[in-house]
């Protein structure tokens, strides 16, 4: 939601409360405080306390105190307490509050919260209980809500909002501005009025500055534009996210199939969504899925326990490998002592590169037209990266174990086992989005294969064929 004057006075109160440490974290006095007014049930304390609260200091609060006083903190404030809170804290926390909740209380309570947010509460509810919430609320509330709720998961449907502002063409710039000044029931903040037909197809739109500049008896279809990059509901939000950022856009109309108009993705929703997106990313590329910290210790193993065991997998192979050479390294122990290093040189390297990928296959910085020039320039930088380590460490184990033949070893098996990286960890990600997996997902798991294999095999190896050991 756009900042009000109301949400920067009670942001502005909050600083005064002193919420915050230097660090950003919130002040510990300040938790103590808090939770000792919950222990005393002090109501009234505690609401003039947390009234100039914004949400996501409230959420920040939710986040940091324990269960206990959580619940008690909720519980107090009652009516008082700001919903849209809700949106600001992991799921994990916010279900543990909902579920504590009657269920007439959250409809109350949904009531009062922008439609984007609603949803966000609502689509993590049981089905069951969620009916009940969804029709305890008014009909015009209740129909927005359900047709939201029944767009697919992180589309832009879900994340919209379906307040906005919409006029007939043939009004006057007069008709629309007494129209905003009389209707109760239009967003509190918004940036652009929608155009519609009589049933309701988009038209165009009209941004708030043209219609202060506008003379009263203007017509809106003189001032309008067409409406630039409409985003169909059924879109992927990160995709839309891409579009409003791409053109810069405060706000983009949201239309069905049939090009009605059925919300709008305000530039707020976009900084959600791109958090939210990198957020995702970032717990895939280590294996955790929507893992959450609030999460209990049985979910988080479950979360983990499938790619821990993919990783076990492929860490046997990587062992089957070495197993091979067995001989050699029993005849030159040195080799034991230095292959972990190549190995772990290419996983690092092969990461770095992966992890440059995967963003870039997620912002569309990567397709087919410029794929070539890309993996020319990784396999380029794994080749110089492995010719200046590979000087490094074969000058450390020919000093080391006094013995040049084995510098020179690890040194070719460093400068293949990061060109290797360099390729894998390109390639992968994109034949994997080819493929239409979740490259974030599965990437790391095989890149770490391939520099493990190649780094064990090409240093034993070439250990066993230079020094005829076997």
């Amino acid at each position: 939601m756009a900042e009000t004057l109301e949400t920067r006075r009670r942001s502005d109160q909050a600083r005064d409360l002193g919420i915050y440490d230097e660090d950003g974290f919130v002040d510990s006095d300040f938790l103590k405080r808090i939770e000792a007014l919950v222990e005393a049930e002090d109501a009234a304390t505690l609401k003039s306390l947390v009234e100039p609260l914004h949400e996501s200091e409230l959420g920040d609060i939710l986040e940091t105190v324990d269960a206990t006083p959580r619940q008690g903190l909720v519980s107090l404030l009652g009516e008082d307490f700001d919903y849209a809170a809700l949106t600001e804290v992991d799921e994990a926390i916010r279900l543990s509050i909902v579920e504590a909740m009657p269920n007439p209380q959250i409809a109350a309570a949904l009531g009062e919260l922008d439609s984007d947010d609603a949803v966000y509460i609502l689509e993590d509810i049981e089905e069951e209980d969620r009916k009940e919430i969804l029709a305890a609320l008014p009909f015009r509330e209740r129909m927005r809500l359900r047709r939201s709720l029944e767009y697919p998961e992180e589309s832009a449907g879900r994340r919209m909002q379906t307040e906005f502002v919409a006029v007939p063409p043939y009004w006057s710039v007069g008709q629309t501005i007494d129209y905003m000044r009389e209707d109760e029931d239009l967003p509190t903040s918004f940036a652009q009025i929608f155009v519609v037909d009589p049933m309701l197809k988009l038209i165009g739109a009209v941004e708030l500055d043209r219609i202060l500049r506008a003379k009263r008896p203007e017509k809106i279809e003189d001032i309008m534009h067409d409406t630039r990059h409409a985003i169909p509901a059924e879109m992927d939000q990160e995709e839309a996210a891409q579009i409003i950022e791409q053109y810069d856009l405060l706000s983009a109309a949201v239309v069905d199939q049939g090009e009605r108009l059925v919300g709008v993705l305000t530039i707020d929703d976009v900084i959600d969504i791109v958090q939210a997106e990198a957020e995702e990313d970032i717990k895939r590329l280590g294996g955790v899925g929507d893992e959450e910290i609030s999460d209990t210790v049985l979910t988080a193993v479950r979360s983990r326990f499938t790619w821990l065991m993919v990783n076990l997998a492929t860490a046997i192979l990587a062992s089957l490998v070495i197993g091979l050479f067995d001989a050699t390294i029993q005849q030159m122990v040195a080799l034991a002592v230095l292959m972990p290093i190549v190995a772990s040189m290419g996983g690092n390297a092969g990461t770095q590169t992966m992890t440059v990928a995967v963003r870039a296959l997620a912002s569309r910085d990567i397709d087919l037209r410029n794929a070539g020039r890309i993996i020319r320039r990784e396999s380029l930088i794994g080749l110089l990266n492995g010719v200046l380590f590979a000087i490094v460490i074969g000058i450390v184990a020919a000093v080391w174990f006094q013995n040049p033949g084995l510098g020179q070893v690890i040194a070719i098996a460093m400068i293949v086992n990061m060109i290797a990286a360099a390729l894998a960890g390109i390639l992968i990600p994109l034949v994997l989005d080819n493929l239409g997996a979740d490259p974030a997902l599965a990437s790391g798991t095989f890149v770490t294969t391939v520099t493990d294999v190649v780094g064990f095999f090409a240093f034993l190896g070439l250990a066993a064929w230079w020094f005829g050991l076997g």
